[in-house]
């Protein structure tokens, strides 16, 4: 195999370290899902890895939740609010766009340039006491490429 052909397939370096040795897994420990890693990163635009990666992230952290809790995301850098995230996008070559609700259930959206993303995931009670908490990292992933067995799966 040739150095050009090794860069290629080469996954992307993550790394992480925390001070329990017993914390849950973290997206940076895990391998990438295979359909993810066939698609070279430098063939994405930064837009695009940082959607993927999102995805990751939130469906490791929803994975960590129990059954009183919903995803959302703080705002980093203000008193803006939290966001329920119900969505998430990309618009090439550098937007990443979250849909969701504030804390008065009003429809909110970001849209960040990917050189200023920042995101804050936080548990937040659920909404309806009696209705299953909402995942949104499985239905994030529907229009995506990644899961072994087409559904989305990691």
């Amino acid at each position: 195999m040739t150095r050009k052909s090794t860069e290629k397939t080469r996954p992307p370096r993550a790394k992480v370290a925390m001070a329990d040795a017993a914390a849950p897994a973290t997206v940076e420990t895990e391998p990438l899902p295979k359909v993810l890693a066939q698609r070279p990163v430098k063939d994405k635009s930064p837009a695009e890895w940082a959607y993927d990666r999102l995805i990751l992230y939130i469906r490791n952290f929803e994975a960590q939740l129990d059954a009183t809790q919903e995803i959302a995301m703080g705002f980093t850098g203000g008193q803006a609010g939290v966001l329920q995230i119900e969505g998430v996008g990309f618009f090439d070559p550098d937007i990443v766009t979250f849909y969701g609700r504030d804390e008065d259930g009003m429809k909110t959206q970001l849209i960040q340039h990917v050189t200023q993303l920042n995101v804050l995931l936080r548990a937040v009670p659920k909404q309806a006491a009696d209705d299953p908490p909402r995942r949104i990292g499985f239905q994030l992933m529907t229009g995506w490429a990644g899961g072994e067995a087409g559904d989305a799966s990691a």
